[in-house]
């Protein structure tokens, strides 16, 4: 499954919220430097979809706020 996050770092909690099947905006509190928000992100989304950490992939837009994850 490929969904699209919309990432907006350094905000005052973690959370994730699901606009669509596969559209989701994601809060994270880390910095995004050095990979902190981007593996933050793949533990919400771990945790949403129940599934491990390493199942979860980024295709696309690593250093943006805009990514396409991928969810084995």
């Amino acid at each position: 499954m490929i969904i699209n996050v919309t990432v907006s770092p350094k905000a005052s909690r973690n959370e994730l919220t699901k606009l669509s099947d596969t559209i989701f905006k994601a809060k994270v509190t880390a910095p995004p430097e050095k990979g902190k928000a981007n593996a933050k992100v793949i533990e919400l989304l771990s945790k949403h979809f129940k599934t491990a950490k390493s199942n979860i992939t980024i295709k696309a837009g690593s250093t943006s706020k805009e990514k396409l994850f991928e969810i084995k």
